[in-house]
């Protein structure tokens, strides 16, 4: 029953049905899902574990991130997400140079540095720094190392293929037939992203990248993209499937980090606009 409960809270916290000014009350709550105040009390010390409600003076509320909020949160996405492609190239690495795939005459660079392109977390906030301040529609331009490449296409790579071309046909069929905004869209997009880290083979860091689409999902879900937007998103998804599956990692990170820098920007706008939009009616009276 906790459970039953558990995930309908999630369900109407994400689509935005339930009010974030309104306290969570128990007994309101029990009588909306018609089952006793245990349940809901349960699911609530869940939701409030999961960061999902907040506890305020008087009680519990549908968690409500602040602007600068929104930002971190999209910031540990680029965390997260280029962390999975990062450790499939370093295996993939490691892979090579075990076999001896890599010349290490004249190599004293680290793994990390290896062909000019550097990885780890500190450096894709680099990355993101720089790519903030550059034209947001441009994608990064780089070439893999052959070797890296040849590795990864012969299946060294710890992606899981079968998933991640599970994903590029479903995101083709959708470029063919474009879905409308909506709750549909964002739950299709969620799931692209999370199975790309579970494909890398940590689920953990799946898990992770779940509770933060959970927190950024009531904003994106009253986002409503225009076609141009939802075609852009398509075909960066598509290109980064496909450079996953040709062992292009270098250019499916820089494609991914730009794709989710330039989710952060529109995403960020729109709460800018509708900010001032509430203060605005605040300031006048009918």
């Amino acid at each position: 029953m906790g459970e039953r409960v558990y995930r309908s809270l999630c369900r109407d916290l994400a689509a935005g049905a339930l009010d974030p000014t309104v306290r969570l009350g128990e007994e309101r709550l029990a009588e909306a899902y018609r089952v006793s105040r245990t349940p809901v009390r349960e699911a609530l010390a869940r939701l409030l574990s999961d960061g999902l409600v907040e506890r305020r003076d008087n009680g519990l509320y549908p968690y409500r991130p602040r602007l600068d909020e929104l930002g971190d949160l999209y910031e540990l996405r680029i965390v997260l997400e280029t962390r999975g492609i990062q450790r499939v190239r370093s295996a993939v690495l490691r892979d090579s140079r075990a076999h001896g795939d890599i010349d290490r005459t004249g190599d004293t660079t680290a793994p990390e540095t290896f062909g000019g392109s550097r990885f780890g977390s500190p450096s894709a906030l680099e990355v993101e720094a720089a790519t903030l301040g550059a034209d947001a529609t441009a994608v990064p331009e780089t070439t893999a190392d052959p070797a890296i490449i040849a590795v990864a296409r012969s299946g060294t790579t710890s992606h899981d293929q079968l998933a991640v071309r599970r994903e590029l046909d479903h995101w083709r069929r959708l470029r063919d037939n474009p879905p409308e905004a909506g709750p549909g869209l964002v739950a299709a997009d969620e799931q692209f992203h999370a199975t790309l880290l579970t494909a890398a083979g940590n689920s953990a860091l799946a898990d992770a990248l779940i509770t933060v689409h959970a927190k950024i999902r009531p904003i994106r879900s009253l986002d409503m993209p225009t076609p141009d937007r939802i075609a852009a998103m398509t075909a960066e998804h598509i290109a980064i499937a496909e450079h996953i599956l040709t062992g292009d990692l270098d250019r499916a990170l820089d494609t991914l980090l730009t794709h989710i820098l330039r989710s952060r920007a529109n995403v960020l706008a729109r709460a800018r606009r509708a900010l001032e939009l509430t203060k605005l009616g605040q300031a006048l009276r009918d």
